[in-house]
């Protein structure tokens, strides 16, 4: 069986526009926020009338959640781009290096971290399938972090806040600067120094060795 040529075409272009439409959503959301994407402004972006935006998606949130897929995606690949550099050593260096670079990814692009990580959309949730790459992201980071013995969720959910609270504090307060960028290394050294790992003992590295 040879297909449908024509049925591939149009599926094809039709992924096109939804494609287009997502990537002119995110345009929006970086020059003006989130909250100003609207089926009206997204389809002006593509020179369509908004209600033919629902032949391709049925809702403003629909558009949204395409969106979280993708900003999840990309931090998934990002990570799984750069995870062979990262130093294994100890704990306390492969928190350090995860730190820094997931740091970098949030505050290089606020809408899409506020969309990742922030619930800035009233009444939106992600469906299953837009949420499974977060879920992936974090299995990936769990799996890293096994072979240290640092398996407890109380002590993983305790990291995501610390430094989810510090990417809140840049992007709020010091947008384009590193006043909370600094205090990464020293936020690490003194959760690993709270930690009770067996091979965290092994780790003889001190917030002055750092």
């Amino acid at each position: 069986m040879l297909g449908n040529p024509t049925s591939d075409r149009v599926a094809k272009r039709r992924e096109a526009v939804r494609r287009e439409i997502v990537d002119a959503a995110w345009a929006i959301a970086r020059r003006d926020g989130l909250a100003a994407v609207t089926l009206r402004e997204v389809a002006a972006s593509v020179g369509m009338r908004a209600p033919s935006l629902y032949t391709h998606f049925e809702s403003r949130n629909a558009i949204f959640d395409s969106m979280f897929a993708d900003a999840w995606q990309d931090c998934l690949d990002q990570m799984e781009a750069e995870i062979g550099d990262a130093p294994r050593e100890t704990v306390r260096d492969f928190l350090k290096w995860n730190s820094r670079t997931f740091f970098a990814f949030c505050v290089g692009d606020p809408a899409r971290f506020q969309l990742m990580n922030q619930r800035t959309i009233p009444g939106f949730e992600p469906t299953p399938d837009s949420y499974a790459p977060s879920i992936k992201a974090l299995e990936r980071f769990r799996q890293e972090l096994e072979p240290f013995g640092l398996t407890r969720q109380e002590d993983i959910d305790l990291y995501t806040a610390l430094l989810g609270g510090l990417i809140d504090a840049q992007l709020a307060n010091d947008p384009g600067g590193n006043r909370w960028e600094k205090l990464l290394d020293r936020a690490v050294d003194m959760y690993v120094d709270g930690l009770d790992l067996p091979l965290q003992r092994a780790d003889t590295s001190s917030t002055k060795k750092n």
